[in-house]
């Protein structure tokens, strides 16, 4: 009888084992959110750890909806071809929303809106118009919005003398500068608003005002379905004030547009109905 019950015991543990290895093997691998960690103050690295405006936006946002994600750091002219391959999951960095990147990845809500400013060198007598121009070697971040700004509108359809440097990272931009190797740098307003906050040897000789806004962004077509998710994240992180929170330990006293952003009527995304927000889109 001992034997016997010793015999159904083993039997059931062995389906018990069965049943959680199969559970396991179903289990949600972590969604893979792809970040470029040199581009403070939305996402670097500080002693081991992933930091930054996005990496905290985006931890609260996936605990929140109860989403496993892990970070993953690129270049970032390897983000949106990784994203569109399916290499990772969702984009969370300082991502301007475009109508090209829009043909190739969806976006989410706008979290943000931001101008382009040009950066010089501290006490440097160029402004705005003589850093873009007469022989000035313009640093920009490959495949970024503000190269794309300056194709269309400087290089490619005047007559003004200037070359563009494509850089991978805007800090090696801003260092080459610093030794004189290029004259004048091209990025968002948040992001020179930090390398001065930070003390480096930097500033802002103008703006160009564009309005253009930040989002984070998914795979075309959202196969893994996580734009609603996202998107109303987003709004209870702002509606909540945590948002705000999360801006100010990094950029204090600055003014936090308000959520969702300008959304542009050339992105699909923003038709309504927007996945998970019904009532908000573009008629």
């Amino acid at each position: 009888m001992l034997q016997a019950i010793s015999k159904k015991a083993l039997v059931g543990a062995g389906a018990l084992a069965m049943s959680f290895a199969s559970i396991s093997s179903f289990a949600q691998d972590p969604y893979t959110v792809g970040v470029e960690a040199s581009f403070p103050p939305w996402a670097y690295v500080e002693s081991g750890e992933y930091k930054g405006i996005a990496i905290d936006a985006m931890r609260r946002i996936a605990e929140d909806a109860g989403l496993e994600i892990e970070f993953k750091d690129l270049p970032f002219p390897s983000l949106i071809p990784a994203l569109s391959a399916g290499k990772i999951d969702i984009l969370a960095t300082g991502l301007t929303v475009t109508e090209e990147r829009s043909q190739a990845i969806d976006f989410t809500v706008p979290w943000w809106e931001t101008n382009d400013v040009v950066v010089v060198p501290k006490d440097s007598e160029k402004n705005v118009f003589t850093a873009v121009c007469c022989g000035a070697r313009v640093g920009v971040q490959g495949g970024s919005s503000q190269q794309a700004w300056m194709e269309e509108n400087v290089v490619n359809s005047s007559d003004i003398d200037v070359e563009l440097a494509k850089y991978d990272s805007y800090i090696t931009a801003i260092n080459d500068m610093g030794t004189g190797r290029i004259d004048s740098v091209i990025v968002d307003d948040t992001s020179a608003q930090e390398y001065v906050a930070a003390g480096r040897p930097v500033e802002i000789a103008g703006k160009i005002y564009i309005r253009a806004p930040l989002a984070l962004a998914v795979t075309k077509g959202d196969p893994k379905e996580l734009l609603p998710k996202l998107n109303q994240g987003i709004v209870q992180l702002a509606d909540s004030g945590e948002w705000q929170k999360i801006v100010h330990e990094y950029m204090p006293g600055i003014t936090v547009p308000p959520v969702p952003s300008n959304m542009p009527e050339f992105v699909d995304t923003y038709k309504k109905p927007v996945a998970g927000l019904p009532e908000l889109g573009n008629e």
